[in-house]
């Protein structure tokens, strides 16, 4: 059986069999972040039904957003977007930036990912157009935590992101869900 197929066996099964929690589903939960809270994150599969309860952050409680390596690179991209729909749109009042211990990222290399996709067949005039950002992206990325600290920063920073909302950064253990604050946000807001 395909992916595809799997998925959907998976997904007839879970709706004939719906849990109890989720049968009232539209009366108990909002598309607003009840905690009014953005949780922005890694993509990293041991994450998943993992970091949240982690956190005691159940549905409808928080917006989430991941992508490989928790990154922001530039001013106005994905990430951003979603937090200036997540903070003006939805009620995001608090932003917390998760990086993991062993992240992926952290052991990628243009290089590596260019060679890679030319092995794929993706097109060399292709991978032109993206070098200089793939490059500055992940020949940067080394250290999770100096990562969280400078995307924190660049968030912050942003231009179209409130000042009075605070910014955290945490790291996650994948292994154990233990979480270490890298930043408190409401240290910096304060000027403590």
């Amino acid at each position: 059986m395909k992916l595809l197929d799997q998925v959907l066996a998976a997904n007839q099964k879970f709706i004939n069999n719906l849990p109890e929690r989720f049968v009232n589903y539209y009366q108990e939960t909002d598309k607003l972040p009840s905690r009014k809270l953005a949780i922005f994150t890694c993509m990293d599969t041991r994450l998943v039904d993992f970091l949240e309860p982690a956190m005691g952050i159940k549905r409808g409680e928080a917006k989430v957003i991941k992508n490989a390596g928790n990154s922001v690179t530039g001013p106005f991209e994905a990430t951003i977007r979603s937090l200036i729909v997540g903070i003006f749109e939805l009620g995001v009042n608090e932003v917390i930036v998760i990086g993991h211990l062993d992240c992926g990222v952290a052991h990628s290399t243009s290089h590596s990912i260019t060679k890679k996709m030319l092995e794929r067949g993706i097109s060399p005039d292709a991978i032109k157009m993206i070098e200089n950002e793939l490059e500055s992206w992940l020949d940067n990325f080394h250290n999770p935590v100096q990562n969280v600290k400078e995307v924190v920063e660049k968030i912050r920073d942003n231009p179209l992101i409130p000042q009075d909302v605070p910014i955290h950064g945490l790291i996650f253990n994948p292994n154990n869900g233990e979480i270490e604050v890298i930043i408190n946000g409401y240290k910096f807001d304060s000027g403590e």
